[in-house]
């Protein structure tokens, strides 16, 4: 509980000295990405600040499957700056829904 009251009080400060708060920059990583990939989401990974940018770490529905356990989903790092601004992305990998062995390699 003593780490994510900490977590959570390095977000909230991190968020005061930008100009876009993390509610609003998961709500732009969610709309602007999907449509500009042609992908639904999924979920919500992750989500990173270091000195440069942010790391927002998404699963994308990359194929549809029955029963949808066989889902084929890309697991997607994006980056966006200060302001929100979407930077750049890549596909860091593709796995089956029921698949969970891949999730815990993913990096923040």
């Amino acid at each position: 509980m003593k780490k994510q009251n900490a977590e959570n009080e390095i977000l909230n400060k991190e968020e005061t000295e930008m100009s876009i708060t993390t509610t609003e920059l998961i709500d732009r990583a969610r709309n602007e990405f999907s449509g500009i990939v042609g992908l639904d989401l999924s979920s919500l990974v992750g989500i990173s600040k270091d000195n440069s940018h942010w790391k927002v770490i998404m699963e994308m529905v990359e194929k549809r499957s029955i029963p949808d356990q066989m889902d084929i989903l890309g697991i997607y790092e994006v980056l966006f700056d200060d302001d929100g601004n979407m930077i750049k992305f890549r596909r860091k990998g593709l796995r089956k829904r029921g698949d969970t062995s891949d999730i815990e390699d993913t990096e923040f």
